[in-house]
């Protein structure tokens, strides 16, 4: 598989990458056996850059990435895990609710401090059992997660204390890289006017339907020299099943205005006899500021199918028709969006 630089560093990482969410039971449990199968699956697609995240099961999915990885030559691959949020033991049965089927007993608190950093990592090189982690992202900083007073201490400490961590890592060779990893775009670019950041592990807001990071980020990315990563390609799902009853876009039931673009596209991708996931998948990859595409599944035969339909390049004019049905993330007010 093609390989994408990351920003100004030596990393390469694969055009295509994986995402471990669902490793952590996220939504549906996912049983050690099958986690690994699918990590095999990626591994045998020629996939070499994994990313996980302490929150992710609480811990579950970094060990079994870990498993994974740890027999493996440690210069074929790439891997990247998040601070900002530190895990504590709670008693079993009194995990709270945050979407993960069978998580391990413990509980996270937000710290984007100096010291929460360096404690973060530490605990995940413990989880992971492996000694090198290759990028670090602040993991959902923000006010999509917090809402807008709550950030602006959170950003406050990350500012003051965090990056300097973060650069003491990287200057280290501890970390290769490092950035944000968000659902937001407003965020990025306040960090990116006071730090210097090698990446940012975006969601949902560059892809084939929503279009927020193109006016402002993208050009500010590439004054800056520094990459994307898309996650969330398929917008919860949607861009993936077409407007079906049921169908999620940014993690809420979507809007019937949401459902007639996306109806709309469909058609347009039924018209050129491709699925519209093939679309979505490879619609990110044409700027070459984006090093990588995520992709997120538990399930091996879900991996393999969406190799298999992203295998074959689109022509590029299809996409200039998919143009008029794209959106913009309304703003985000004061209050959390993610809850």
């Amino acid at each position: 598989m093609k390989t994408r630089r990351i920003g100004k560093t030596g990393l390469e990482v694969t055009e295509i990458s994986f995402g471990a969410a669902a490793l952590g039971g996220l939504y549906r449990e996912c049983p050690r056996e099958q986690a690994i199968e699918t990590l095999q699956a990626a591994w045998d697609n020629d996939i070499r850059y994994f990313d996980v995240a302490p929150w992710y099961g609480l811990g579950l999915a970094e060990r079994r990435v870990g498993d994974f990885l740890r027999d493996k030559p440690e210069g074929d691959y790439v891997l990247s895990t998040k601070v900002g949020r530190l895990l504590r033991p709670v008693p079993t049965g009194t995990v709270p609710d945050y979407s993960y089927v069978n998580p391990l007993s413990f509980d996270a608190d937000y710290d984007y401090s100096y010291d929460g950093i360096m404690r973060s990592v530490e605990f995940s090189y413990a989880r992971l059992g492996l000694n090198r982690i290759d990028i670090l992202y602040v993991h959902d900083i923000g006010g999509y997660t917090h809402g807008a007073a709550k950030n602006a201490v959170h950003l406050k400490q990350f500012l003051d204390s965090g990056v300097k961590a973060l650069e003491e890592l990287r200057a280290s060779g501890a970390i290769s890289a490092f950035g944000l990893g968000v659902n937001e775009v407003p965020v990025c670019l306040d960090v990116l006017r006071h730090a210097d950041l090698d990446c940012i592990l975006l969601a949902g807001r560059y892809t084939l339907l929503d279009r927020s990071a193109e006016d402002e980020l993208l050009p500010l990315c590439r004054q800056k020299g520094t990459s994307l990563v898309v996650g969330g390609v398929f917008n919860s799902g949607i861009l993936a099943t077409g407007p079906v009853p049921g169908s999620h876009f940014d993690y809420m039931p979507a809007t019937d205005d949401v459902l007639a673009k996306v109806g709309a596209m469909e058609a347009i991708a039924k018209r050129h006899g491709v699925p519209l996931a093939a679309a979505a998948m490879q619609f990110p990859l044409r700027d070459p500021i984006i090093a990588s595409v995520l992709i997120g599944t538990a399930k091996p035969s879900s991996l393999t199918r969406n190799m298999e339909i992203v295998a074959s390049p689109l022509a590029d004019s299809i996409f200039a028709e998919f143009e008029p049905y794209t959106l913009i993330a309304p703003p985000l007010g004061t209050e959390a969006v993610r809850v």
